[in-house]
């Protein structure tokens, strides 16, 4: 399919109504290996690759704000004729998902019927504040963008840091993350990602007040590394009807570290309303 130009790759298995999976910062559709079976029993899984992620195209022109990324979401879906669809997103995917779910709720009645979040960057996680400081300045910019030589290295320690218990990791794992990152462009849409970072957390949270009564459920493990799961609480209330599940000794990979566990709480979530 092809989005704002831009060729975008997705996996779409099951039966049911649709269900669309979005990945995090360093992830794509593979991400789900672990999940899309049990959902398909339930659901029509729509696993996408974002543009400048996994087997989709690459553009430097293309918005890559959590705006811009939130608006290429609903023009997908508009592409497939999902006029209501339940939403997954974790980690920067996370943010992604609760815009496209504000901007949806702006432009129609709530296309996103029910929205899951799993360790979503927000405004109230120390880590992702820092972050954003660190990398919004234009040294550190430029900085990164003479650094993209040393960075497939240090890919695969950032993918291991974001499990809570290290053997829990597959075989595979860090070879599949690795794999789309040979792909020419993908380290500078990474970090062009990261340059706008600080604007992008102001205007989730000037968002997050127009979720309304939408049902939602915050996946969090407590040994998360990446977004704090101290901003859990916080986060859960900007809205009127969530479910907040920590993972003890889980990192920030639930769907990946403990799939099991994480693939009954977001069925039974899904199939209790």
């Amino acid at each position: 399919m092809v989005v704002d130009g831009i060729r975008m790759r997705y996996l779409r298995v099951g039966s049911g109504p649709p269900l669309v999976l979005l990945h995090g910062l360093l992830g794509y559709s593979f991400s789900w290996r672990f999940n899309m079976d049990a959902f398909a029993e339930h659901r029509t899984v729509y696993a996408v690759d974002m543009p400048g992620a996994g087997l989709s195209g690459r553009s430097m022109q293309l918005d890559v704000s959590f705006r811009g990324s939130a608006l290429r979401v609903l023009r997908f879906a508009d592409q497939l004729g999902l006029e209501r669809f339940d939403l997954l997103g974790t980690s920067h995917g996370g943010a992604v998902a609760s815009l496209a779910t504000a901007i949806g709720n702006e432009q129609s009645s709530a296309r996103v019927q029910r929205l899951i979040l799993v360790a979503p960057v927000n405004p109230w996680s120390a880590h992702g504040r820092q972050l954003a400081a660190l990398v919004s300045g234009p040294l550190m910019s430029g900085l990164l963008g003479h650094s993209i030589v040393y960075c497939r290295f240090a890919h695969r320690l950032v993918v291991r840091r974001l499990y809570g218990d290290a053997r829990r990791i597959a075989p595979g794992t860090v070879e599949g993350y690795s794999k789309p990152y040979r792909v020419p462009g993908s380290f500078e849409h990474l970090f062009k990602i990261l340059r706008s970072w600080k604007d992008d957390l102001k205007d989730l949270e000037n968002s997050l007040a127009k979720l309304g009564d939408l049902p939602v459920l915050l996946l969090w493990g407590d040994q998360d590394t990446a977004v704090n799961p101290d901003s859990a609480p916080r986060l859960a209330r900007c809205f009127r009807d969530a479910n907040l599940v920590i993972l003890p000794g889980v990192g920030h990979l639930p769907y990946e570290e403990v799939p099991q566990e994480f693939n009954a709480a977001v069925l039974k979530f899904l199939l209790a309303l």
